[in-house]
């Protein structure tokens, strides 16, 4: 069954590795299928979900963004996150195809030509690359839903890993870049025109908690989901980029963190149920 609490109908100092050769360099890009994409969410919310898990707990879909720049960013336990994340936040929910920025080998075989189809475009999480993150701010600067693992690998515990700073830095050259067909501003000249109101892209970063019943989850598996506030990311344009971006990441995870603690809450909050059927 379901369980739901809510239900809802580069001007800055970013560490980017450069390839040896940039004139043999390739662009990152991604699309999502017209035709797939309809298809693979109906089946996965349908039958995939409901038939192989044993009761899914949501709470937070309020907190999901229907428009304007996104970044969903959840904890990694097990491969079925990327399903998972489509089936709570994904065009049945919020009516957003999601963009899924995952690794290298995700990007390979049949899987490979299903995640390139859906959105999914491929990084390494060791060497960024400077298209990659071009790319993720591309997404962003025209208002799409960007699924990020911000731990930058499966864990398969209970605890909330050390993030990588990569989301932060991101998340802030996004919101310096301006809008579409505006230039990007420096840095040291970020805070004060979002302060103004005159240059913020209106970022959002979604922290998500994803926790299985067992680490290996297998057939009948319980899983529940909870979805935090969104986080203002021009909240954090108002110092120097390395110090703002160390806030940001360190505030994601206490997000994170307390999201992931919410299971001994469960009790306290009443759930309308749905059996799967």
């Amino acid at each position: 069954m379901i369980e739901q609490q809510s239900s809802l109908n580069p001007s800055c100092n970013i560490s980017i590795t450069m390839p040896a050769n940039p004139q043999v360099a390739h662009s990152t890009t991604s699309r999502v299928c017209p035709w797939l994409s309809p298809i693979m969410y109906l089946l996965g919310r349908h039958f995939l979900m409901p038939l192989f898990f044993g009761r899914i707990k949501i709470t937070g879909q309020e907190n999901l963004p229907k428009t304007g720049p996104v970044i969903l960013a959840p904890t990694h336990r097990a491969r079925w996150d990327a399903l998972l994340i489509p089936y709570v936040a994904g065009r049945c929910v919020t009516g957003r195809d999601l963009r899924f920025m995952v690794t290298i080998s995700e990007c390979q075989g049949l899987q490979g030509w299903f995640v390139r189809r859906m959105g999914g475009f491929p990084v390494d999480p060791q060497r960024p690359s400077i298209s990659t993150l071009r790319h993720g701010v591309d997404l962003l600067r025209d208002g799409e839903a960007v699924v990020i693992f911000p731990e930058g690998g499966i864990f398969r515990d209970d605890k909330v890993h050390p993030l990588k700073p990569g989301i932060s830095r991101l998340a802030l050259s996004a919101e310096s870049s301006g809008k579409p067909g505006e230039a990007a501003l420096p840095c040291d000249k970020l805070g004060t025109a979002c302060a103004k109101g005159e240059r913020s892209l209106g970022v959002k970063i979604v922290p998500i908690a994803i926790n299985y019943s067992q680490p290996l989850p297998s057939w009948g598996t319980d899983v529940t989901i909870h979805i935090g506030r969104p986080i203002e990311v021009k909240d954090y344009t108002n110092g120097s980029v390395k110090q703002e971006a160390k806030r940001l990441t360190t505030d994601l995870t206490k997000a994170l963190q307390k999201l992931n603690h919410q299971e001994a809450e469960l009790s306290q909050h009443a759930f309308a149920e749905i059996a799967n059927s």
